[in-house]
């Protein structure tokens, strides 16, 4: 289950967490499927439009990309907006994340509710970026008519206490809680 999960792409909402959900799902056949609509009110929080992401890349002006989104989930930043041009080192690097004290590990960062875009490489990824100018590509889109999925289940006990397991499978390619947590609770049920 766990290697079924790792490598999809998924954000809070869209496809990749549907599809995250039926890998599940064939586990645990109880699992129920369930949806809100982008836009409805969920106690203090709204959900946001369905994100899709088709690519995202960085390349060097003779064609080398420097990163792709089909390397590693974590590249682009989720809710990232689109964007598509060449762009200055310098302004570049206002866009690109990395975690400085751990040099070969790649940020995760997401800006659901803030019209922004990024990168997330590692820092010697960056040090590695010394040309002045790079073309960008990030080919994403927002539906606000979608919808952010998630699954329940409901295991009628002998007691009238209840015992909830939560877990969440938004981040992408994160062994540590949005693999590790669905699949202790998959064999849990």
């Amino acid at each position: 289950l766990a290697k079924e999960l790792y490598p999809i792409h998924r954000s809070i909402t869209g496809e990749g967490v549907r599809k995250s959900l039926k890998v599940i799902k064939k586990f645990i056949d109880i699992l129920e499927i369930k949806s809100y609509k982008s836009g409805e009110k969920c106690f203090d929080w709204e959900i946001p439009p369905e994100w899709s992401i088709k690519s995202g890349w960085i390349k060097d002006l003779k064609g080398n990309k420097v990163i792709d989104l089909h390397d590693n989930n974590l590249h682009v930043i989720s809710y990232s907006d689109r964007v598509q041009g060449v762009i200055k080192r310098e302004e570049l690097m206002k866009k690109v994340y990395t975690i400085p004290n751990q040099p070969n590990a790649i940020p995760y960062i997401t800006t659901y509710y803030d019209r922004n875009w990024g990168f997330c490489i590692s820092e010697n990824q960056k040090k590695e970026m010394k040309d002045d100018y790079y073309e960008v590509n990030i080919d994403s889109d927002f539906d606000d008519a979608g919808e952010m999925n998630y699954g329940e289940i409901l295991i009628p006990g002998n007691s009238e206490k209840e015992v909830l397991l939560s877990t969440y499978i938004c981040h992408p390619s994160m062994a540590n809680n949005e693999i590790s947590g669905p699949v202790v609770s998959a064999f849990v049920s």
